[in-house]
């Protein structure tokens, strides 16, 4: 009898997981039986190493909080992910290694290049953690100016309070990185000069649940044109199955 393949997700906090439903129903209508996917919901990074104990474990999505943390407990890294310096994707290759990969930034890549048009040159990313790294470098790629906003005073970037319309007029995309509006918090959004958005803004919020959330309700308010990140999940999912499979 052929042994069971294993994947998961390792994060902290993650019942509502958008990859365990993905892949479970993947293997299902697939009929992958030999396959099967679960949540290592881990409370600190230390108890990786107790994941690492799983038999037949060929494969790990990383979510929140730990795309940065998980990075010293690789043995090596794509060249993609070295770059980015965060990890989404784990594979544990048939030499015992354990490599990470970055599929985030393909994901977003791909989603947000049909809703670009030319005076889609420069934008604010909302956050500075692991996904806003993906998210950074995939922009680069598309050749668009980024600024990073924070609550914190950056080098790079601007604090909340900074914002005023020139900036906005300026950066016509704004991506939420933060987990700001994430389901059950359905009543919060990041601390943002609303009131200045356009017709002519992008706005794009990684949290795929609610697939509305406050802050692309008063960014479709203003005019501005909104996606979720819905199928930029799909896309990633996607690329770790390749990763895992090839």
């Amino acid at each position: 009898m052929e042994s069971i393949k294993k994947f998961g997700l390792l994060g902290r906090n993650i019942k509502y997981s958008f990859s365990k439903k993905y892949f479970s129903d993947k293997f299902e209508q697939e009929n992958l039986k030999n396959n099967s996917y679960e949540n290592f919901d881990l409370e600190s990074i230390l108890d990786f190493k107790k994941v690492l104990e799983t038999e037949n474990l060929c494969g790990l999505n990383v979510t929140i909080p730990y795309k940065q943390e998980i990075i010293p407990f690789l043995d090596k890294l794509s060249r993609k992910a070295n770059k980015i310096g965060a990890v989404n994707t784990i594979k544990f290759t048939k030499s015992g290694k354990i490599k990470g990969y970055n599929t985030d930034c393909y994901g977003f890549y791909k989603s947000i290049i049909p809703l670009l048009k030319a005076h889609h040159t420069k934008a604010l990313i909302l956050g500075t953690g692991g996904a806003s790294k993906a998210v950074s470098y995939a922009l680069a790629e598309l050749n668009i100016k980024v600024a990073h906003v924070s609550r914190n005073k950056i080098r790079l970037g601007y604090q909340y309070e900074q914002l005023n319309k020139e900036i906005i007029n300026d950066y016509k995309i704004v991506i939420n990185c933060t987990p700001l509006g994430t389901s059950p918090n359905l009543d919060v959004c990041p601390d943002f000069p609303y009131e200045l958005i356009t017709e002519n803004h992008l706005f794009y919020d990684l949290i795929y649940n609610p697939e509305e959330t406050l802050f692309l309700k008063k960014a479709k308010e203003m005019g501005a044109t909104i996606k979720n990140g819905h199928e930029m999940l799909i896309l990633q999912a996607q690329k770790s199955w390749k990763i895992w499979n090839k």
